[in-house]
């Protein structure tokens, strides 16, 4: 297997998304197919960034997704979700990912917060929530602390949603997966919603017609 990330996987998601979070076995199956040959790199996208009105946890939209769509897929990849009880804004986890990817631990950060929302139904637009769940990951939550008060990645991940706005980004889970030609131009394939890993598979496969170099 080449030890080169060859294969990027550009994931845009929002921490408030169940769907999201149910991307996350399948990605880890297709990193441990792939070795060092892949990368999945995170992005932000707010589905309701402020001012859009957050949703009501009780009400009768998020019950029937969950029971119509969520709790089946959830079976299917399992995993244990529980609709949370409060819908918060997801600006400042994104920021957090931005601290930890600074340290390097953005993969430990990313899944503890979906973890936090989904499994145990903490309310991640709560700083102290944040910053726990922080520490929990080896995080130094005083330099985080400030950061979050100064809207130091603020910016950061307004760009990031901006980007996504120029590629047509409305919803997410939303993956580009993509590589480097041997002509030198980017070559990719972007996927929509909870992708299945055959979709991934499909998508390498058409950018690798000739097969991953180095690979058995």
């Amino acid at each position: 297997m080449a030890t080169e990330p060859l294969i990027q996987i550009d994931v845009w998601s929002d921490y408030v998304c169940p769907f999201c979070y149910l991307e996350l076995p399948v990605l880890d199956e297709l990193r441990d197919a792939y070795g060092d040959a892949l990368e999945v790199r995170w992005h932000a996208f707010e589905l309701r960034p402020d001012p859009v009105p957050t949703l009501d946890p009780a009400g009768d939209y998020l019950r029937d997704t969950w029971a119509r769509s969520v709790y089946p897929l959830a079976d299917e990849r399992g995993m244990t979700l529980r609709l949370p009880p409060v819908q918060p804004r997801s600006r400042k986890a994104f920021e957090v990912l931005c601290f930890a990817r600074e340290e390097g631990r953005v993969d430990a950060v990313h899944r503890a917060i979906f973890k936090a929302f989904f499994e145990d139904g903490s309310d991640i637009g709560n700083t102290d929530v944040l910053l726990d769940i922080a520490a929990s990951c080896g995080l130094d939550v005083e330099d985080l602390g400030d950061a979050l008060t100064d809207g130091h990645y603020t910016d950061d991940v307004i760009a990031d949603e901006r980007f996504a706005t120029d590629l047509g980004v409305t919803g997410v889970p939303f993956a580009i997966v993509s590589r480097d030609s041997p002509e030198g131009e980017r070559r990719a394939i972007a996927l929509r919603g909870a992708a299945p890993r055959e979709n991934f598979e499909a998508a390498i496969t058409r950018l690798f017609p000739e097969g991953l170099p180095g690979a058995d």
